[in-house]
């Protein structure tokens, strides 16, 4: 240092320890040792929440250190600084003295600077016959030099935490994303599961975290989050191999199915015809289960047909009653636009605007297949024909086709209710022909 005694403050300041300490700190410097004084700023930037300063007070530091005539602070090019307070605040973006005074002792208090108070409290320095400083009265910079080395570590540790603070924030983010899109993409899939309960505890995590967090709170979060992400994918892989291996089991079921070259669609439901009905079909167009439906649309249209029982392709849906065509487009217009040439005059015209519908409204083969051998073709074509009429108010379609699947292996659905709220919403019961 410039000065090997203790100094005191001018006026009423009082000292104290803590300036006594820092005093005896810069007194600590190495020799030979110097720093750009703007890197070194910048550590201290950089450090500031470890140092116990404000920006404001590193402001006023910027505006001490423009006064240091050297871009390197060293003992051989002086550590005093003696700016006057009117100069200090100009350099300082106009503070006023009362806020430049609080500030100034901020840092002194910080142990970043030192006051070499003259006899009047004055800042001032004394030149010989040469030009040359020969003792200056004012800020001593002294500690900034004795601190580099800490205060650069302060630095790098800063730097180092933000970052992994920074990494543990995008580490959650994209386990929130996983977990939230898992979940959605299972519940869309009817996978089985308590998923309710996984979406309340999802939330509850979510809820938790703060606003503004630290990296041990971040963590322990992401640690919860990624026990829920493992068990999600652990269902969703649970069930993948659960239909690899079905699938497997009925392959050459499936090629059976779709071995006949002149079927119009793979996912077109279809009816299936025993042996030797061939020869009868070709013969009479209305034979078979096609005609069966045919001779059902006739007696509904001339009134015959009133009390007649539906027919579905599975004895799974042999109870779920089938209703006329007529009904169906009463209650759902809006499957007509998908019709081909945009009109529907029979149920493989309305089997055919479902497929499309279902691809539409993101419905899986799966799921439509399922609904086709639970419910009847016919009938898993209305549904999707309702699906679509009432697309606002159904989140999932593939989910909502799915459940309306099982509950009519388990008898717990009929058509009829969901047909006649939509006939009663699009104007009420009209005449229709069948």
């Amino acid at each position: 240092m410039e000065s090997g005694y203790v100094t005191t403050p001018f006026g009423r300041r009082p000292m104290t320890l803590g300036m006594l300490a820092n005093q005896q700190r810069a007194e600590t410097i190495e020799p030979g040792m110097r720093r750009s004084k703007w890197k070194l700023f910048r550590a201290i930037c950089e450090a500031r929440p470890a140092l116990g300063v404000t920006d404001r007070a590193l402001t006023v530091l910027d505006a001490l250190l423009t006064f240091y005539p050297n871009d390197e602070i060293s003992e051989e090019n002086g550590l005093i600084v003696f700016p006057s307070n009117a100069q200090l605040s100009l350099r300082a973006r106009g503070m006023t003295p009362a806020t430049l005074r609080r500030h100034l002792a901020a840092l002194v208090e910080a142990g970043l600077i030192l006051r070499k108070d003259s006899p009047n409290g004055k800042r001032y320095a004394r030149r010989d016959r040469e030009g040359a400083i020969g003792e200056a009265f004012g800020f001593s910079v002294a500690p900034l030099l004795a601190r580099a080395v800490e205060i650069e570590s302060l630095a790098a540790q800063a730097v180092a935490d933000r970052e992994l603070l920074r990494a543990t924030r995008e580490r959650l983010t994209i386990c929130r994303r996983d977990i939230s899109k898992l979940i959605s993409a299972a519940i869309d899939e009817a996978v089985p599961g308590d998923w309710e309960q996984m979406t309340m505890m999802f939330r509850a995590l979510v809820a938790r975290i703060p606003r503004v967090a630290s990296v041990e709170e971040l963590t322990a979060l992401l640690d919860e989050m990624g026990l829920l992400r493992d068990e999600a994918v652990n269902l969703l892989e649970r069930h993948i191999k659960t239909e690899k291996i079905d699938g497997n089991e009925s392959q050459i079921e499936r090629h059976k199915q779709n071995s006949n070259p002149d079927s119009t669609s793979e996912l077109e439901p279809s009816f299936e015809t025993k042996q030797g009905e061939k020869a009868v079909l070709d013969k009479d167009p209305n034979a078979g289960p096609l005609g069966e439906a045919r001779r059902e649309q006739a007696r509904t249209s001339t009134g015959m047909g009133s009390k007649a029982a539906g027919r579905t392709a599975s004895p799974a849906g042999n109870s779920l009653k089938s209703f006329p065509l007529g009904l169906v487009l009463q209650a759902c217009p809006g499957i007509v636009d998908y019709g081909p040439g945009g009109t529907i005059g029979s149920w493989r015209d309305l089997m055919s605007a479902a497929v499309i519908v279902r691809s539409m409204l993101g419905i899986s083969p799966s799921a439509y297949e399922e609904a086709c051998v639970g419910m009847g073709p016919e009938n898993a074509a209305t549904v999707i024909a309702c699906i679509l009429e009432r697309g606002g108010h159904i989140n999932s379609p593939g989910g909502y086709l799915r459940d309306l699947t099982r509950r009519t292996e388990k008898g717990e659905f009929a058509i009829g209710p969901m047909l006649m709220a939509l006939v009663r919403a699009n104007g009420g019961p009209r005449r229709y022909a069948g």
